[in-house]
């Protein structure tokens, strides 16, 4: 046999050999990918119910339960991922994860919401309990009726199971939604807008499952007994009239007939991607993709007057009076602030009205038939006799303050209610939910600044505060989603539309609206300073003006006010409610993290008792099994990597998943045959000249003994990493993991052109010096970072610093610092002599001194 055919024959088995062991390592490598996922995952969700149980965010406890069953999905997903990755080294694992699991059941259990199988249920068989299936607005109008026995419109609610049905039965329907929100920025307020109009067109143009449509029918039939009979049909999402109100958000159609109602369904449903829904899920920290919508389908009320009251007053908390706001004809004026409502205040301990604000009603909303026979909201003039006249009686005021006391008392929580007359006069309750407060301090009282003259002055405040900015004159119905950052947005009246851009806004500034209107009920939610009824405001001020807005006295002066923008705003406190009490429930088992040092003998699965823990062991093991995995593909016959031979300090192998070498199956490479981007561009800040200019960092001897000492005292007690580093590599990603001794260093980024897939995280722990110089490392390295626009993370001797959804350039400029950093970090423990030199090296480094 040839020589030249005994080696064609020996590269093939090598190659066959390397195909196999590459493409064991790629089975394997996906479980530590779905556990880096899983663990992304699971860091937002206790970073979300941290914050909801510290009183920073609102959910109500559908929504609390939601989260913390998806943080069980994540942690279970570690776990699975990580025995996967190692040959099932951890068994224990599973038994310590399901112990936590069924502490947190327990205490879940009492809350679990009645589940229904139904698509509709007549409002007569529906109660509190069933909130996670039929939205909380139905959960009330039913809890009402049923237990309170107080008039609510004849109606049924449509459960979530229609929504759920309507995609589950239509799979491309549900992965267009989907994937058309992976697309979506919050800091492109423009892809929001792009998605919604996507989404919406997508639903409105899918047949709505012949099941669904038959319940819907049939429900109206049953419950109506008209098939003439015109109705409401109004959202009742899952996370709406909870806590955190939703108020205006979602889609209500009034004057459905029969004949309209599933094309109505299919509105109401799309209103779930409407800009400002998606907004305001995004900005408090709900999920985007949701089947959540439940309806209320209601018998319409043609009122003579209706309005809103609130069980407390929302602004002035020191008032013991229910206040109630009603106009003539429908409520809608009243609840989109188009209209200038008259006003009660109603003494709750005497039922006596204590003030009466009695306005000029010109127009009034009713429900006019169309030759077609459709019915729909028009406005017309009110009757000359009636413009001054109020419209609800002392009487009738007085019984809507008592009912709203009542319903105050029977959810332990004051209340915010929609009410009408019908046109035989009888008081009907639409709807009650949570309110929203204004809790800025009372304390905080502004200057009367009598020697500067305010542009706008006696105007009512919806939302306390200050700010200052740049006016911006809107329609209220114009798309906002481009509204400018820290702006003054000023309309004729208040709008919800003003949700999207409300992240933005500094103030507020409507010349109609109304205290009880849906637009002042998020403005107190988000914490924007609010003034409603400034008369002639699109006029007084122009486009471009800087103004300062005092949301305390009323007032708008021209300029910036320094003894106005002093004054200091607290945040409202915790409410207790229902959800507040469970958090704390389930917080023991869910957020504490008890296992902090990886050296210790403790730090094992038996003394895991949170999710967090287990998060904490998966995320530490993983990295170690990580490490083996990958030598396991460069030692052996069977060698699965290409091994880097630039000047760098560092042992690299690097395992190419498609497109980052120029040819896989070298044994070595350089520089030039990397092409991989992020990981070319951090292999480039490594050998940057400057970074190795002038040889190798002097030794502190002072730092180098404190190394051998604590090396010394440890010998037993730590693991002491190998030297090969890994770069898992394809065209557009990168994962590195560099080990010095007793230190790491963990990379992961994906770098293309799509910028909301693109992101840097990056872990670096451990050392060999002792832990005071260890942690002055991390804390030297989070410096640097937090300059470089990385959102960092330090606890003890670990630093974790994130970087995400900017452009590929950007990406770019931080892989090469990063590549420098990695370099100038290697041995810099011994230099950590005090903390001086924490400041003082974090500076050279960012004035590219790196020595």
């Amino acid at each position: 046999m040839s020589a030249s055919l005994l080696n064609r024959l020996f590269n093939r088995k090598t190659s066959v050999d390397r195909q196999k062991a590459l493409s064991e390592f790629t089975s394997r490598y996906a479980s530590f990918k779905k556990l880096l996922q899983a663990n992304a995952d699971i860091a937002k969700i206790l970073a979300t119910l941290d914050t909801v149980y510290h009183g920073g965010k609102h959910l109500d406890t559908d929504l609390i339960r939601h989260e913390v069953m998806r943080a069980i999905v994540c942690v279970r997903t570690m776990g699975e991922s990580l025995n996967q990755l190692s040959n099932n080294r951890y068994p224990e694992l599973d038994t310590a994860t399901e112990a936590i699991v069924q502490h947190i059941g327990k205490e879940l259990h009492s809350y679990t919401p009645g589940d229904v199988s139904e698509i509709t249920l007549p409002l007569s068989e529906v109660d509190s309990s069933m909130t996670y299936s039929v939205g909380a607005k139905n959960a009330n109008l039913g809890e009402l009726r049923n237990m309170l026995e107080m008039p609510v419109p004849r109606g049924f609610a449509v459960t979530t199971r229609a929504g759920q049905l309507f995609l589950s039965q239509n799979p491309g329907l549900f992965t267009k939604i989907q994937r058309t929100l992976e697309d979506i920025d919050i800091d492109h307020p423009a892809t929001i807008q792009k998605a919604s109009e996507t989404i919406q067109e997508a639903i409105l143009g899918t047949p709505l499952p012949e099941e669904v449509e038959k319940a819907l029918l049939s429900t109206y039939d049953r419950v109506f007994r008209d098939r003439e009979c015109r109705v409401a049909l109004r959202s009742s999402a899952i996370a709406e009239d909870g806590v955190q109100s939703f108020a205006g958000q979602y889609l209500s159609i009034l004057g459905v007939t029969r004949q309209s109602l599933p094309q109505a369904f299919k509105k109401v449903f799309a209103s779930l991607y409407s800009p400002r829904a998606l907004s305001y899920r995004l900005s408090n920290g709900y999920e985007l993709s949701t089947s959540g919508m439940a309806m209320c389908c209601l018998q319409m009320i043609n009122a003579r007057a209706a309005g809103v009251a609130y069980s407390r007053h929302p602004v002035n908390l020191r008032s013991n009076d229910v206040l109630i706001n009603g106009v003539w004809g429908l409520g809608e004026a009243v609840a989109d602030g188009s209209a200038l409502p008259d006003q009660w205040l109603v003494s709750r301990a005497t039922m006596r009205i204590t003030r009466e604000t009695i306005v000029g009603k010109l127009t009034k909303v009713v429900l006019d038939q169309a030759e077609d026979g459709s019915i729909a909201p028009h406005v017309h003039e009110v009757d000359e006799l009636l413009q001054h006249v109020p419209c609800l009686t002392k009487e009738q005021a007085a019984e809507i303050a008592k009912a709203a006391i009542t319903l105050e008392h029977h959810y332990q929580y004051p209340q915010d209610i929609e009410w009408a007359l019908d046109e035989d006069e009888r008081l009907v309750f639409l709807q009650t939910r949570p309110m929203g407060f204004d809790t800025t301090s009372e304390d905080v009282r502004a200057p009367e600044l009598e020697k500067i003259r305010p542009v706008i002055s006696q105007a009512e405040v919806a939302a306390r505060g200050v700010a200052c900015g740049r006016v911006m004159i809107m329609d209220p119905d114009e798309d906002m989603t481009h509204f400018p950052e820290g702006h003054v947005l000023v309309m004729t009246h208040s709008s919800s539309n003003a949700t999207v851009a409300m992240q933005r806004a500094c103030a507020i500034i409507a010349e109609v609206g109304s205290l009880t209107g849906h637009m002042a009920s998020v403005c107190r939610e988000y914490g924007v300073p609010t003034l409603i009824n400034a008369s002639a405001a699109t006029m007084l001020l122009e486009d471009g003006q800087l103004v300062t807005v005092d949301a305390l006295k009323g007032r708008v002066f021209s300029g910036e006010i320094p003894e106005l923008l002093e004054l200091r705003i607290s945040r409202p406190p915790v409410a207790n409610t229902p959800a507040t009490a469970l958090m704390r429930r389930i917080a023991p088992h869910v957020l504490p993290l008890h296992l902090v040092d990886p050296r210790s003998r403790t730090f094992s699965p038996e003394n895991c008792t949170s999710l967090h823990d287990v998060m904490r062991f998966v995320h530490e093991k993983s990295y170690s099994e990580m490490f083996l995995l990958s030598d396991s593909v460069t030692e052996g016959k069977e060698k699965a990597a290409t091994h880097f031979t630039g000047p760098i300090p560092l042992d690299l192998y690097i395992i190419d998943l498609g497109g980052g070498l120029k040819d896989p199956l070298a044994a070595r490479a350089v520089l030039e045959d990397v092409t991989s981007f992020p990981l070319r561009l951090l292999l480039e800040g490594m050998v940057n000249p400057s970074v190795r200019a002038h040889g190798p960092r002097p030794v502190n001897m002072r730092g180098f003994m404190s190394v051998m000492g604590n090396n010394l005292l440890r010998s037993d007690m730590a693991e002491r990493f190998g030297d090969h580093s890994y770069a898992i590599v394809s065209d557009k990603y990168l994962n590195f993991s560099s080990r010095v001794g007793y230190h790491y260093a963990i990379l992961d980024c994906w770098c293309s052109a799509t910028v909301s897939k693109n992101y840097i995280r990056f872990e670096f722990a451990g050392g060999a010096a002792g832990s005071v110089q260890r942690e002055r490392r991390v804390r030297c390295i989070g410096i640097i970072l937090k300059e470089l626009g990385f959102k960092v993370s330090v606890i003890a001797d670990r630093v974790q610093a994130r970087y995400q959804k900017y452009p590929r350039t950007e990406i770019a400029s931080r892989l090469d610092q990063l590549g420098r950093l990695l370099i100038m970090t290697r041995q810099m423990d011994m230099l950590m002599t005090s903390e001086e030199a924490v400041t003082q090296f974090a500076s050279n480094f960012l004035n590219g001194d790196y020595h």
